[in-house]
């Protein structure tokens, strides 16, 4: 499933108390993350979530609180996903970075004796 953003237009534009019943009633439908009220006379309501029934919502919406219909439905997924591929148009490669450098090797101290002869071979 993806993220989704639907905008529902309602039939009330100047009753508060119906606003505040629908953004109730979206905001109680399964999958639903975000709710708010859009649109220049306040007469929008927008849903956003994962897997949000779309036609449940507003059939609900109709029953409950006024005459409700469907705006728009688009996935926010794809808008996500352009972001991110222009990052990582932006990052340089990671060879790009400072060069890798090996600690040195440790040393190995010999306790013997400065004198005794070395026996490589």
């Amino acid at each position: 499933m993806s993220k989704q953003k639907i905008v529902i237009k309602l039939g009330v534009s100047g009753n508060d108390k119906n606003r505040s019943k629908a953004m109730q009633l979206a905001a109680k439908a399964a999958g639903v993350s975000s709710v708010g009220i859009t649109g220049d006379g306040k007469d929008q309501l927008e849903v956003a979530g994962e897997g949000v029934d779309t036609v449940c919502l507003v059939r609900c919406l109709r029953k409950k609180v006024c005459c409700a219909d469907i705006v728009k439905v688009e996935e926010v997924e794809a808008e996500k996903k352009k972001e991110e591929e222009k990052k990582k148009e932006e990052e340089p490669p990671k060879w790009w970075g400072p060069a890798y450098h090996h600690p040195p090797p440790p040393m190995i101290v010999c306790e013997e004796p400065a004198t005794a002869a070395c026996h490589i071979m």
